[in-house]
């Protein structure tokens, strides 16, 4: 009974946890919904922005406190798998019409740190391979990357690649996809190499989970005032890039850049062609992930968007189609 009494004298007595907030999990109640939006609610006839053309967005809310916060996302068929900064796990399916079925939430089962705190689980990346189903996450401040089993059940490898040690906590493995090759391209959020400009990336020759020492540096030159936030590969080899822009008072808006995988060398400054922007009036928020899949022979372009859990924005899944690519204009010397 004394020992009872000291316990109870403990627990009263020890003050609250006075250090960074643990992270919110989500509760056992997988309850969300979706609600349709336009492109453009002034204009619902919209359908075209650049080379993408508009199939279909959603808002997803719920009354779960921790749900939101998406940075990164995988897509196979019509089944979603969205993970949060904070390594929370939304999936579901969701049909043609918006509609959700099989709905589940969890957690990373590992990484970085106790996960107690925002350091220990803000995984801002994602990627995976569609045969295997194995899925890499990259985790920002620890300057991590690991892989996981199929459906995110256990952990298989980690590493902290030696070449991401001095990226900033706040800055890190923003951006991830895996190649067809089997190799990895990895961007950084805001900072370049040391006496270079852009972005510090990493094209890893194999799996940086268990090779994190293969591959060689460039540089990413996003466009002016935006930062990359997410990358996906298309079917032909080609690296899209979703690059995002904070303005004040609370304005965002999106560029996507398509990147050619030959300009990727060892030491390379690179830069894309734009093909899109997401900005007033059009369809806007702080997009994060983004994830490429096939439809028939038309290339689906998905993005979501990271709302911070704050009520000034939104959980938007939105859902384009990738137009082929222009020809180039022929000059009047070689019209004649």
């Amino acid at each position: 009974m004394r020992i009872l009494y000291s316990v109870l004298l403990l627990l009263f007595f020890t003050p609250p946890w006075m250090g960074e907030k643990r992270l919110a999990l989500l509760g056992p109640d997988p309850a969300f919904e979706a609600k349709r939006n336009q492109l453009d609610d002034a204009n619902p006839a919209l359908t075209r922005v650049g080379q993408l053309t508009w199939l279909g967005g959603v808002e997803l809310t719920s009354p779960d406190p921790a749900f939101g916060g998406f940075s990164a996302m995988a897509v196979l068929g019509d089944r979603f798998t969205l993970l949060s900064d904070g390594g929370n796990v939304v999936r579901f399916r969701m049909d043609s019409r918006g509609r959700l079925s099989e709905r589940s939430f969890s957690d990373l089962p590992a990484g970085p740190g106790t996960g107690w705190l925002k350091q220990d689980r803000d995984s801002e990346s994602l990627t995976a391979d569609p045969k295997t189903g194995q899925i890499w996450v990259g985790f920002e401040r620890a300057n991590e990357i690991w892989r996981f089993s199929p459906a995110l059940k256990r952990s298989e490898a980690h590493a902290a690649p030696p070449a991401m040690a001095d990226w900033p906590v706040n800055s890190g493995a923003e951006a991830m996809a895996r190649l067809p090759d089997g190799g990895f391209v990895v961007m950084g959020e805001r900072e370049p190499w040391p006496g270079r400009k852009g972005r510090a990336a990493i094209r890893f020759s194999g799996d940086p989970a268990e090779h994190p020492n293969k591959g060689f540096r460039f540089s990413y030159i996003p466009p002016a005032h935006y930062d990359p936030s997410d990358l996906a590969v298309l079917p032909d080899g080609r690296l899209l890039v979703l690059n995002r822009r904070f303005a004040l008072p609370f304005d965002f808006s999106t560029k996507l850049i398509l990147i050619d995988p030959r300009t990727l060398r060892p030491g390379a400054v690179v830069r894309g062609r734009e093909i899109a922007t997401l900005a007033k009036p059009l369809i806007h928020d702080n997009f994060e992930g983004l994830a490429v899949t096939r439809e028939g022979k038309a290339i689906i372009v998905w993005i979501v968007s990271d709302d911070n859990q704050l009520f000034l924005q939104r959980s938007l899944l939105l859902k384009f189609r990738l137009e082929p690519d222009s020809p180039a204009p022929v000059s009047p010397a070689k019209r004649r």
